[in-house]
């Protein structure tokens, strides 16, 4: 069974979904981290301080989104710039911040999906938007088509028709800006679960804390991966801070269920978060931004697998005002394992 979890997929008309990837970058050392990583030969190249080129061998496919989460005990970010298709490989272009918006470079955890077609384990959807609500890419998991609507600047409404979760407020979201050259970060500013669908607000801003008008990707997950697979992988949790914690239905554990993961406050604007009984590599962990203001979050260090449980740990997600004064805000985490 490992060895058919950890075998890349190759038909692009494969169950949910047709492609997956991430990497877990260390800056310090300058290497991909292995638990952090699949496939094992993904790669890292630096084109320049903070400007990054990742390889996914056997992973190439059009469209799918990326999410990238910036790995620094100091104030940073990440987005995407682009990524695409070269042969059977995909390649994935990421810029890295310090406030002010001078590259820098950071480490940082980068994920890729691609998914088409079915059978799809439960609700689940992408968007990859254009700053005026075209859809570059899009999927659903009842085969709706998903929209991205502006209500001016940086900000949009996406709504995932079908994909009903059954309360007010269910699953998690991750949201990532892409840009080619101005810094930029987007954040979920809140959303509505109903029996329509789900409806979400997405709001984006430029390195001075303004509103951007800028391309972004958003995933939507409910008891499924972030990649949209359900058992396997067995192993992915997911979790609202609001703060404090959202409601059960936003804080999910694959093994343990509703309200098991837990969040516990280390200091101003850091946050550790465990997700019992999860910790199984390769596994990644993204971080998002929630609520209506300019405060960005993402990792204080490298997650870790605990023997015990095994746990993984999160310690911690840190969040900073938009002048990089430590905060305490909203945020949504998703930690998902390969198995």
């Amino acid at each position: 069974m490992l060895a058919a979890a950890l075998t890349i997929v190759q038909p692009a008309t494969a169950a949910v979904p047709d492609r997956k990837a991430w990497v877990l970058w260390n800056q310090t050392a300058g290497t991909t981290v292995a638990t952090g990583t699949w496939p094992a030969p993904s790669s890292v190249i630096v084109l320049a301080p903070g400007r990054y080129q990742v390889k996914f061998p056997g992973q190439g496919a059009p469209g799918g989104v990326v999410h990238v989460t910036a790995i620094n005990n100091t104030p940073h970010w990440c987005q995407a710039e682009n990524w695409f298709q070269s042969g059977t490989d995909e390649i994935v272009n990421i810029r890295c911040y310090r406030v002010g918006g001078a590259l820098d470079p950071t480490s940082f955890s980068a994920f890729f999906v691609r998914a088409s077609g079915g059978p799809a384990p439960g609700p689940y959807g992408y968007v990859d938007s254009q700053p005026n609500g075209a859809l570059v890419s899009q999927y659903n998991s009842v085969g709706a088509p998903n929209t991205s609507t502006p209500l001016g600047v940086g900000q949009w409404q996406v709504k995932f028709p079908g994909l009903v979760a059954g309360g007010t407020l269910d699953g998690s979201l991750q949201a990532t800006a892409v840009h080619p050259q101005l810094g930029a970060r987007c954040k979920i500013r809140g959303w509505s679960s109903s029996g329509a669908g789900q409806d979400v607000r997405v709001i984006c801003f430029d390195s001075t804390g303004a509103l951007l008008n800028t391309r972004f990707t958003l995933t939507y997950q409910y008891k499924v991966s972030l990649y949209g697979a359900a058992v396997p992988p067995k192993y992915y949790g997911y979790f609202l801070n609001q703060p404090p914690a959202g409601p059960p239905s936003t804080n999910l554990n694959s093994v343990l269920g509703l309200g098991a993961n837990t969040i516990t406050s280390t200091g101003p604007g850091l946050s550790m978060v465990i997700f019992p009984r999860i910790a199984y590599p390769q596994n990644t962990v993204q971080v998002t931004a929630y609520g209506s203001n300019s405060n960005f979050c993402g990792l204080n260090t490298f997650w870790t697998n605990s023997s015990v449980g095994p746990d993984l740990i999160v310690r911690n997600v840190n969040c900073f005002t938009n002048a990089g004064a430590p905060v305490d805000t909203g945020f949504t985490v998703s930690a998902n394992s390969i198995l």
